[in-house]
């Protein structure tokens, strides 16, 4: 199942999870009422497609003032993103998430997908973050750490606090 970034946000609110206030717009104008509502000078505006790289296929930008984001707006809403997998075909971007900034001190990353080779999901975590996490997977697949969970099952105790060391959390996180 394929789901944009504002979707996912969307089930980490209902399931409790803070997620940086945002919203999604499908048009220019939209846009700019959804960085309006914000009530934040400071914000982010991400192209949504269904591919990974969006930030260095230029659709993700910080914007500082209301004249950046206003910038921003125009120039990814509308633009053939591509990136390594989209191909040189790209995908045109039809919607825009708009969100306020946050202060990063630290990126980790986590992910589940189908391991179609063995029919199971694949929990994996770096504590390398996830913009380059094919260029770790390549390079350093070690920094990846992965636990499988069997069809029909959950993600055991066990498994979680491997996955929660691996990423170095401690106490409440």
């Amino acid at each position: 199942m394929k789901i944009h970034e504002y979707q996912g946000k969307e089930l980490f609110k209902l399931a409790g999870v803070t997620v940086p206030k945002g919203f999604s717009a499908l048009s220019k104008d939209d846009a700019i009422k959804a960085y309006k509502k914000l009530n934040s000078e400071k914000a982010v505006v991400k192209a949504q497609i269904h591919a990974g790289g969006r930030g260095k296929g230029g659709g993700v930008k910080i914007a500082n003032n209301a004249s950046e984001a206003l910038y921003h707006i125009d120039n990814i809403f509308g633009m053939n993103l591509i990136t390594h997998q989209t191909g040189s075909q790209g995908k045109l971007v039809q919607r825009l998430l708009i969100e306020e900034a946050s202060n990063i001190s630290r990126e980790l990353y986590a992910g589940i997908v189908l391991d179609r080779s063995c029919s199971q999901f694949v929990f994996m975590v770096s504590s390398e973050g996830g913009v380059e996490i094919e260029k770790i997977a390549e390079e350093s697949p070690e920094k990846i750490i992965k636990e499988w969970i069997k069809p029909n099952g959950d993600l055991s105790n066990f498994q979680a606090r491997k996955l929660a060391f691996a990423l170095n959390l401690s106490g409440n996180q």
